[in-house]
């Protein structure tokens, strides 16, 4: 789940305002399935009941470390792929780790990306709810140039930073499905990220160039949309 553009509040006042969605998670004025914006299903939740209650029960224990979690999380990231870092214009000049484990707007992405976690978490027995908000999450990537072959280092390093957390209690099984879980939320992300592409083409060749969308409120960073 990779943020970019990290700046203060304000909206952007040049962008244009992305459609509301209702509570199906599909665009007004758009049809399920039928128009621009419909989120639905290309793949079921790879995930047997057993397998997201194993979920459920490692993140009880995960739960009270999260602002932990989140910070080492990314500090690996960027240790482990140093490009991710460009998605992060405040942070692309900054080689010391140390000072990017100070840096508050480093652990308020971490807080609001375990956050995105704990909603999939909570959502994993209402498929379509999980479904929507990992598809609005990819849309907003788009909107915000966080291209999608980033989204998979994130579950890698999150699960390399909670296994000592979860210590005897993290088993092969508990790794498989949080695996799975990952990659059907960065499936379906991937699939957001495609369709707001898409409309972009479409809206810049009837309309011209256009700045990105912005939901009224936002900050012009992808963080708050998560």
């Amino acid at each position: 789940m990779m943020g970019c553009a990290l700046c203060g509040p304000g909206v952007n006042h040049g962008a244009r305002t992305a459609p509301e969605a209702n509570e199906s998670g599909v665009e007004s004025g758009s049809g399920r399935g039928t128009g621009t914006g419909a989120w639905l299903k290309s793949e079921p939740l790879p995930l047997s009941e057993a397998q997201k209650g194993l979920i459920r029960e490692s993140w009880k224990i995960l739960h009270e470390d999260i602002a932990r979690v989140g910070i080492i999380m990314f500090i690996r990231l960027f240790e482990t792929h140093p490009e991710c870092k460009d998605v992060f214009f405040i942070f692309r000049d900054i080689d010391d780790l140390q000072e990017l484990k100070m840096s508050k707007e480093l652990q308020a992405h971490g807080l609001r990306v375990m956050s995105f976690i704990e909603k999939s978490v909570a959502r994993l027995s209402q498929e379509d709810k999980l479904e929507q908000i990992a598809f609005e999450l990819g849309r907003s990537h788009c909107r915000y140039s966080a291209p999608p072959k980033y989204y998979e280092y994130v579950g890698v390093q999150f699960i390399s930073v909670v296994k000592p957390i979860v210590k005897e209690n993290w088993t092969q099984e508990v790794e498989d499905s949080w695996k799975s879980l990952f990659s059907y939320l960065t499936a379906v992300m991937k699939r957001g990220y495609h369709e707001e592409e898409r409309k972009d083409g479409v809206n810049k060749a009837n309309y011209g160039t256009q700045a990105p969308s912005v939901r009224p409120g936002a900050t012009g960073s992808v963080q708050n949309d998560v």
